[in-house]
């Protein structure tokens, strides 16, 4: 069987018209999923960007030894695995940080294809005065970032021209060429809706038509605040715009695996690694202080032959890669910590885990011997240091550091939107879920000093 997996970055679940959205077009991505088998509770597991390809690629749960960083020669990867067992493997992306820098992400594919320019890739060096859309002091990075960004997508002329529609048109043309072959695993990952948000103007007006503020297209990670809510208003509907162009785009590679007759003799996964906060918890873009919004992801499987529906098993990137491995027939390496997914996919309701953890790296010390409470006052001096866990049950979530950080505990069944904290009246819950995190630490393999870390009792 034909492997084909579509990685989105920042896309939020809940900005797709098949988990529930009224309000942005995504129509090629709901058809998709009218046909495929619906994940209702999968959350990303490293995070953010780096990590979270390292868990799909690794099939493990990369946060428990390492930071954001390169792939390291030891780690088995999915695409040397099926390259070994005959597969043509390629890469076609335009995600920059997994493939810059020697990340060696490349490792073990076929062949690669990398569409330049994305974010602050250094790509381009004119044109040499660049406007910026916002005053300096909103946007993330400074002046830097977005003159680069504004640098490299200075002679785009059409929709076309985008990096999406790029990256899915490339991997159109390797399937034109390639679709013969007798296996292949092709692997799709596009940075888009991740900001610098710019999409088509034809897009942005669907949702927020005659604007004349200033264009916040990378906004510092940050309380709100320093928006206006014309301008907040503004961000949502630049997004919504990314996310049905990216819709439109994958619409098209969808469309060509038909038009080639792959349908029949091909699985394809499409997939998110986090979401954006857009004003929910007082809050503009992404932190380590993982909520909802950020690491409940979309998953939609489609398998030839097997029956579309909604799965309410809890699952995670890492069961991805063991997944793959079953539908192609392939023997799993003993490295991988995921589970696989085809007995869900045929319908066991059997629960593949009881508990998922969205978590930064765990490698690093404590900030500080007592729990901090994370608030405006001090946002700056600890909202990108401290490296929490968010441990996720059917029925409650906690939030927990290395206990530098005030324990968080959210009943979800009368919270969905984690706004109050029940932790005070819930503790033996918030022990019991704690504990079970710490024993899947143990279980995998993890570090006695990063388990030390996490293995302070709560308050």
């Amino acid at each position: 069987m034909n492997i084909i997996f579509i990685n989105s970055d920042s896309l939020r679940r809940d900005h797709l018209g098949c988990y529930g959205n009224k309000w942005i077009h995504t129509p090629n991505i709901d058809k998709f999923a009218g046909e495929s088998v619906v994940f209702g509770r999968a959350y990303t597991g490293s995070f953010p960007t780096v990590p979270n390809r390292r868990d799909i690629m690794t099939g493990c749960y990369t946060f428990t030894y390492s930071d954001w960083a390169p792939m390291t020669n030891e780690e088995v990867l999915l695409q040397q695995v099926l390259s070994k067992a005959g597969y043509t493997t390629y890469m076609v992306l335009d995600t920059p940080h997994i493939i810059a820098n020697a990340y060696g992400f490349d490792r073990g594919f076929s062949g690669w294809n990398w569409i330049r320019g994305q974010e602050g890739d250094r790509y381009k060096t004119d044109p040499i005065d660049i406007k910026l859309p916002c005053a300096v002091e909103k946007l993330r990075g400074g002046v830097r970032t977005t003159t680069q960004y504004l640098r490299n997508v200075s002679d785009r002329k059409s929709e076309a021209d985008y990096f999406a529609p790029q990256t899915m048109a490339k991997a159109e043309d390797w399937l034109e060429r390639n679709h013969e072959r007798d296996k292949f695993f092709l692997y799709v990952d596009t940075f888009d809706p991740h900001e610098p948000w710019d999409p088509p103007q034809h897009y942005i007006d669907l949702y927020n038509p005659g604007y004349e503020g200033e264009s916040v297209i990378y906004p510092l990670y940050a309380p709100c605040s320093f928006l206006t809510d014309p301008e907040l208003e503004h961000i949502r509907a630049c997004y919504a715009g990314e996310v049905s162009m990216v819709d439109n785009a994958v619409g098209k590679l969808l469309k060509k695996i038909d038009e080639l007759g792959l349908r029949e003799n091909t699985a394809v996964i499409f997939t998110a690694d986090h979401g954006f906060y857009f004003g929910e918890h007082g809050l503009v873009g992404k932190i380590s202080h993982i909520k909802e919004e950020v690491n409940h992801i979309p998953l939609l499987i489609r398998v030839p032959g097997q029956s579309p529906g909604l799965r309410w098993h809890v699952v995670q990137p890492c069961d991805i890669m063991p997944t793959v491995l079953d539908l192609a027939g392939v023997e799993h390496p003993k490295t991988i910590q995921g589970h696989s997914l085809v007995k869900a996919l045929e319908g066991d309701m059997t629960p593949v885990r009881e508990i998922a953890v969205t978590s930064c790296s765990i490698v690093h010390p404590p900030l500080s011997d007592k729990p901090i409470k994370l608030d405006s006052s001090n946002w700056n001096q600890y909202a990108f240091k401290l490296k929490p866990s968010t441990i996720m049950s059917e029925e409650w979530t906690l939030i927990v550091g290395a206990g530098d950080l005030e324990p968080e505990l959210f009943h979800t069944p009368n919270d969905p939107g984690q706004e109050h904290n029940v932790f005070a009246d819930n503790k033996s819950v918030a022990k019991e879920l704690h504990a079970k995190y710490i024993d899947l630490l143990k279980s995998l393999g993890t570090k006695e000093e990063y388990v030390g870390y996490r293995n302070k009792p709560l308050p």
